[in-house]
Parts: C-alpha cells; structure tokens; sequence
C-alpha cells in the first residue's frame, strides 16, 4: 500500500521543571533527563510507523518551568489508518505522560512548511520574586522551587522599573548572556518588546496573608531571547532594588556589551523562571 505523507502538528504543552534537566533531550542515562525524553516516549506508545521527533519552540534550561511551550512533530501512521485528530493526540500522550508534571494543552494539524522554533513570533516569559522572607526556610512549602526569594529586605521597585526602561527596546545585550557552544554564531542584538514589573498573587497567598509575603511579577517580552538572558535581567533588577547597582548601571552593563562584565553571583535562579506562552 501507498504511503501517505505524514502528519504535522504544532502542541502546546506545559511542565514543572525542577525534576528535569531542562526541556531538550539528554542521553537517557542521566539521573536527570530532558522533558522532550519523555514526550517522545510517550510518543512512540502511540505505535507510529516511523520514530517521532518533538522539535521544540523554546530551549528552556534545567529548573525552569513553562506554562505554555510549543513543539512540532510529524505522525506517520500505518498504511490504512487515519491520522490522528487533535483531540486524539493530546488524550493519547497525555495517557501516556500520566506520572510525569509534564502535559499536554492542545494539538493542532499544521502545514508541513510549519517550525515551531522559527516561526515563532514572540516568546513571553515571567519571573516571581517573593519579597518578605528574612531566610530560606519561611519561603511556603507550595512555593518552593516556584519562586526566587532574594534575602536581604524589601527591594526598591520604582528603582527596578526605572532601570527595566534601559533595557526595553534594541540592544546588543551581549552582557545579559551566559556564554555556551552557540555564542560564537549567534547575533547578540535582540528586541525586548515588554518588559513589566507588577505584584502578583501566589498559588495560595491568600490562606497566608498574615506573613507579610509579597509576590511580584517580572514580565518579559521578545521574539527570541538569548542564553540565560532572562536570569540575568532579573538579578541585575533585583540588584538594583537591594542597591547594589544603580538603575544608571544597567546602561553601563549594556554599553559595555561584554559577558564578562556581568556581576558575578547576579544572575537569578532558574525556580522562578516560567515560559508563559509562545505567539504564531
């Protein structure tokens, strides 16, 4: 029998990185391994008729969480067999992920012409900052891992917006990259579309109001980010509200376009850090 072409879908999918390695595939001998190991497994309980590749919309790293991350895959079924509906494929692999904080939001049937990483438009990601921990160890239970609760005091947030106004817009953010294998071959000039400052709620905040806990909400905005990018806007703004940089320093840091200039120690952990959506 003929072989029809396969199927291409664009997901949406979301995960609790803290147990994972980041979301890209690892060798599958680690104690921890990348969230697109176990897509793919799930995928190939699926019984297609040729191994399945999940290509992935954002290179999330290890630690840090996504509400929204966004892959294509192509399915290419058995002579006879129809492809798979949307609603089908999300039911089928979460089935199959059912152990795993990792799931599936929605499938769609696109052209094979379709990327989920360069047809991107945007990427929005947010950062939460708990303020009004004097130590480690009075950060709630439910938060853990899901926060950054910088020690030291409350921070000073007209500080951190006024130095967040030096970094929306085009830059060569070159000093608000850690360096990796692609460095070299990556163009370090990048658009922030958005970048916001807001208190938010937590997961359970209202239940413990009474302890003086403050949540806020770092917004970030681009078509792309580079490596580590969003860790280390977030520590150099966290500088800023301890006062150990000014808002003036951040434009510093950016004219000087050198990853080496960065304050060793700032960049911010990767517990608060959430991929909210990705834009087509």
């Amino acid at each position: 029998a003929m072989v029809g072409a396969p199927a291409r879908y664009l997901v949406f999918f979301q995960y609790f990185g803290t147990r994972y390695s980041g979301v890209m595939e690892t060798k599958s001998d680690q104690a921890l391994v990348g969230v697109q190991n176990y897509l793919e497994k799930a995928a190939q309980n699926l019984r297609p008729s040729a191994p399945i590749k999940f290509h992935i919309s954002s290179r999330t790293d290890a630690g840090v969480h996504a509400l929204a991350n966004a892959a294509h895959l192509d399915i290419q079924r058995a002579p006879g067999k129809a492809a798979f509906s949307g609603k089908q494929l999300v039911q089928g692999l979460n089935y199959h992920l059912r152990p795993e904080p990792i799931r599936i939001l929605s499938a769609q049937r696109v052209p094979s012409t379709f990327h989920a990483r360069f047809c991107a438009l945007s990427r929005t990601y947010i950062y939460r900052l708990l303020l009004g921990c004097a130590h480690y160890s009075q950060i709630p239970v439910f938060e853990r891992d899901l926060c950054w609760a910088p020690a030291g005091g409350p921070l000073d947030i007209p500080a951190m917006r006024e130095a967040a106004k030096f970094l929306v817009g085009t830059h060569d953010f070159s000093t608000f990259r850690s360096l990796n294998s692609e460095t070299p071959f990556q163009c370090p000039v990048r658009t922030l579309l958005q970048l916001e400052i807001q208190p938010a709620p937590g997961f359970l905040s209202h239940h413990y109001e009474h302890r003086g806990l403050e949540f806020w909400e770092v917004k970030f905005k681009s078509r792309a980010f580079l490596y580590r990018q969003v860790r280390r806007m977030v520590g150099a703004l966290v500088a800023v509200g301890r006062g150990k940089l000014a808002p003036q320093d951040i434009r510093e840091l950016l004219e000087l376009k050198d990853a080496r200039a960065f304050p060793p120690h700032a960049m911010a952990p990767p517990s608060g850090l959430f991929l909210k959506a990705v834009e087509y």
